[in-house]
């Protein structure tokens, strides 16, 4: 659905449930990270792209002007309540909590919105690392500066709504998602450089590319602590190099000081350093237009992803080589996991007229290979955060 066709889906559902039309509406996107993989806690480079998927709230204010936020979800049955009389804490249902963080937020900075009624809709498909979460978080932020008029930075939005992820959620999330969901721009990938937070948006407005997304529809259950085990590592790898972070590293660096690091941790950090500057060279190759250069990045991310920071999975793999069995000739330029591994969704840039067939082929190998039917779906850059009415 396209956003005026959310604004409008959202406001009828929002009449059907509270008996009457909504004063304000707001979204916020998914996004998928173009390149640039475990890169963020590592102050290196990322480069996401908002994805025309969104978390949509409209709100009123409450008939019995009561001081409460009323939440409620067309995917949720449970319904979350905030009430703003007395301390915000995470409660039931735990997805209230992401909201109840942002509000939390708003009251921190002396804003209280006061009562209102609240239905959210969301097209991010949840649980496949395309950032529903975020886009729920920066889409209430959102909601509450239409809601009081006030406007918070963009980078000073995103950081409340990774606060409100740490605090009321209790998953220490990066900053990438939600700085894509608020700073995103149609038409553009969004570089973040995750040391100084400073962000650059790169045109990609080339009509003949797109970029499709395949959800493996699989999530490995993990024996626990990978997630931070690999940041250890990254970590033991900067000290025992004498640095901050695996930023201050060149790769011709990290191989004279090979000797001082176990062939384990030597390989998580190859991984880095090599994803750090292929995700500079990729943004210049979007810059350019130069899809050739970008995708072969791409399936190098992939390589590293699986081969020297181990957190791809069979689905995850068989999607790549199947990209790769189609190559350029069939319309693929590149393909590669994303997000965090162990299962998901792989992103490939292909060329826009060739997305139909592409798309039939990846879903077919992908059955044949794995048993799984594959969700796959193209998108442009689309917008960030915004205010759709009030």
């Amino acid at each position: 659905m396209t956003l005026s066709q959310l604004t409008a889906h959202i406001a009828a559902e929002f009449q059907k449930i509270y008996g009457r039309a909504p004063r304000w509406i707001a979204a916020a996107p998914g996004r998928v990270n173009v390149i640039g993989e475990h890169t963020d806690y590592n102050d290196g480079f990322v480069l996401p792209m908002a994805i025309e998927f969104y978390s949509v709230m409209a709100a009123d204010r409450p008939v019995d002007g009561k001081n409460i936020i009323t939440l409620r979800s067309t995917l949720e049955p449970e319904v979350a309540t905030i009430d703003l009389s007395v301390p915000i804490k995470p409660s039931k249902p735990k997805w209230g909590n992401y909201p109840r963080g942002v509000v939390a937020g708003f009251l921190a900075r002396g804003i209280n919105p006061g009562g209102l009624d609240v239905l959210l809709h969301s097209t991010v498909p949840l649980g496949s690392g395309l950032s529903s979460s975020a886009a729920l978080e920066v889409c209430t932020a959102t909601l509450l500066e239409a809601v009081t008029g006030k406007t918070i930075d963009p980078v000073e939005k995103a950081l409340l709504a990774q606060k409100a992820e740490h605090d009321f959620a209790g998953v220490p999330c990066g900053i990438m998602d939600q700085f894509i969901s608020a700073l995103g721009r149609e038409g553009h990938l969004l570089l973040l450089d995750c040391r100084t937070r400073k962000t650059e948006l790169v045109p990609m407005s080339d009509p003949s590319v797109a970029l499709l997304i395949i959800n493996t529809n699989v999530k490995h259950e993990l024996s626990g602590g990978e997630y931070a085990e690999r940041r250890a590592q990254c970590e033991e790898a900067a000290r025992n190099l004498g640095v901050k972070s695996l930023r201050d590293v060149t790769a011709e660096q990290l191989e004279k000081g090979k000797g001082k690091l176990s062939e384990l941790v030597y390989r998580r950090a190859r991984h880095v350093i090599g994803e750090i500057e292929r995700t500079t060279h990729a943004a210049e190759g979007v810059r350019q237009s130069n899809w050739p250069t970008v995708g072969q990045l791409m399936f190098a991310s992939h390589a590293a992803l699986r081969d020297d920071y181990e957190v791809s999975c069979a689905e995850l793999d068989a999607v790549v080589e199947i990209a790769e069995d189609i190559g350029f000739k069939g319309g693929i330029y590149g393909c590669r996991m994303t997000g965090g591994g162990f299962g998901g969704c792989c992103v490939a840039l292909v060329k826009a007229s060739a997305v139909d067939s592409i798309s039939k082929t990846i879903a077919m190998e992908y059955k044949k290979k794995t048993g799984i039917e594959a969700t796959i779906f193209s998108s442009r850059p689309a917008a960030g955060a915004t205010i759709l009415k009030g």
